[in-house]
C-alpha cells in the first residue's frame, strides 16, 4: 500500500517515516512539508494511504483533503484535539495526537485493514486484504465467489482460497455490482464464473453452490 507522509514537522516525519517502514504492507512513496508538495505527488503516483497532519502552512490539511476530488484513505496526525470531529465528518480513518506510539500506529492501521484498505472501487479493479498479518493484492475478475464463515470470509480465485477477518457487507460494498452478485445469505459470486444456473443452485468450475429464495431473483441479473 503506497503512503505518502505530509507534515511540515522534521521530527513528526521520521517517526512517521519509522513507523511505514517497520510495517511490511505500506511502501513510503514520499515525504511532504506542505498541502502544495503532497498535491504535486498525488497526481504523478498512486496514494493509498496519506498521514496528514492539520496544521501546516498556507493550507492545513483539512482544506486541502476537501480539495481532493478522489481522496485516498487518511490517518490525521496532529497535536491539536480540537480538530478530531471535523476529521470525521470527512470519512477520515483516524485521528492520532502526538507523539504518536507504535501501539497507537498499529491501532489506526488495524482499522484501517477491518474497514479494507481501499480506494474507491471506480477507480480501479482490484482490492488488499490482510491474510496472514500481510497485505495481499487481489484482482477483482479473478475471484470466483467469497464465502462467509463466521467472522471470516472466503474468497477462492483461480489459484488459490484464503481467509480474510471481514463481513459480508463489507465486502459487498468493496467488490462492484456489476461483477459480483449475492446468491445467498453466505455467498457472493462472479457473474462471469457461473456456467450454469439450476433452480436453486449455481456451478462455478466443479462446484456447486447454493441459491437463497431470498436471492434467487438476483440471477435475472446474469447477462
Amino acid at each position: 500500500m503506497n503512503c505518502l507522509i505530509v507534515d511540515d514537522e522534521p521530527l513528526a516525519q521520521q517517526i512517521l517515516e519509522d513507523y511505514v517502514k517497520a510495517h511490511e504492507g505500506l511502501s513510503l512513496v514520499g515525504k511532504c512539508s506542505t498541502a502544495f508538495e503532497a498535491f504535486e505527488v498525488s497526481h504523478q503516483q498512486k496514494i493509498d494511504l496519506m498521514f496528514l497532519d492539520v496544521k501546516m502552512p498556507a493550507l492545513n490539511g483539512i482544506d486541502f483533503l476537501k480539495s481532493l476530488k478522489n481522496p485516498p484513505a487518511v490517518i490525521f496526525t496532529t497535536a491539536y484535539s480540537e480538530f478530531a470531529v471535523m476529521s470525521y465528518e470527512l470519512d477520515a480513518v483516524d485521528y492520532l495526537l502526538k507523539p504518536i506510539t507504535t501501539e497507537r500506529f498499529q491501532k489506526s492501521l488495524n482499522k484501517l485493514f477491518k474497514s479494507t484498505l481501499t480506494i474507491p472501487l471506480e477507480q480501479k479493479d482490484y482490492s488488499y486484504f490482510k491474510v496472514s498479518g500481510k497485505l495481499l493484492k487481489v484482482f477483482h475478475r479473478d475471484i470466483l465467489y467469497a464465502q462467509s464463515v463466521k467472522d471470516y470470509i472466503l474468497l477462492q480465485t483461480k489459484t488459490d482460497r484464503f481467509l480474510t477477518h471481514m463481513t459480508m457487507k463489507n465486502l459487498e460494498e468493496i467488490l462492484s455490482g456489476e461483477l459480483f452478485i449475492r446468491i445467498h445469505r453466505s455467498y457472493l459470486v462472479n457473474k462471469d464464473r457461473i456456467e450454469a444456473v439450476g433452480k436453486s443452485k449455481i456451478q462455478i468450475g466443479e462446484e456447486w453452490l447454493p441459491v437463497g429464495s431470498f436471492y434467487r431473483s438476483n440471477l435475472s441479473l446474469i447477462n
